[in-house]
């Protein structure tokens, strides 16, 4: 079976029972505006990227039908800058985690064809980010994220 890169869940992994857990860590210097915004992008990739991930729509009362939401929720966390590059090799060395980065070009301009130009002259070693979203068995990401404290 493909691992969570290609986007197809691991033995035993459902969408639906919680066991695939995500979780967003943030430079913790980041200002709220900023910190909100790598959010976003890396919640709207992780959709993109894992088919299937919303569950079931929401039904209100009136009979209003309300999008799914990620079922296992998304923490948000912080780290020092430092900390972000040190798990982002944990996570590539890991067969279980994926990772959506958001690089810390992606908030130099807002255009997109420029971001990918400067990401491509930067060696993987020496790339910084801003925030990383990390996806995967609920053991495996815990024990990549769980000492880190929500992001305030």
């Amino acid at each position: 079976m493909v691992g969570l890169y290609g986007c197809i869940l691991m033995p035993g992994q459902t969408r639906s029972n919680g066991v695939l857990r995500c979780v967003i860590v943030v430079d913790e210097s980041l200002s709220p505006g900023l910190a909100a915004n790598a959010t976003g992008m890396l919640a709207v990739t992780l959709g993109a990227t894992v088919a299937g991930l919303p569950g079931a729509a929401l039904v209100d009362a009136d009979g209003n039908v309300h999008p799914g939401l990620i079922p296992q929720g998304l923490a948000v966390l912080r780290a020092p800058a430092a900390r972000l590059t040190d798990l982002r090799a944990r996570a590539a060395a890991s067969e279980d985690v994926g990772a959506i980065d958001f690089p810390t070009d992606c908030q130099q301009t807002t255009d997109y064809d420029e971001v990918r130009r400067r990401v491509a002259r930067i060696p993987a070693a020496d790339l910084r980010y801003l925030a990383i979203l990390f996806y995967g068995p609920r053991r495996a990401v815990s024990r990549l994220t769980g000492n880190l404290a929500l992001l305030r």
